[in-house]
């Protein structure tokens, strides 16, 4: 079932000021219970952790700021 444009707004909404800072305070918090490795690895691990988080999520923010082409343009 597919999502209509404006349930796909909210959720990707929901999606960024919920559930991204929760995801960003689990990757701190995971790199820190392990030794600090050197910093050329801490960066790819922090930009791998950065990017991952949003293929599951392509789907619910395509097309998000495109006008709602259900709507009828007068």
């Amino acid at each position: 079932m597919a999502l209509s444009l404006k349930a796909r707004k909210r959720l990707s909404i929901l999606i960024l000021v919920v559930a991204l800072p929760a995801y960003i305070v689990a990757a701190v918090s995971l790199m820190a219970l392990f030794d600090r490795p050197p910093i050329l690895v801490e960066l790819g691990i922090y930009i791998a952790l950065g990017v991952i988080w949003a293929f599951p999520l392509k789907a619910v923010f395509k097309g998000v700021g495109q006008p709602d082409p259900e709507k009828a343009e007068d």
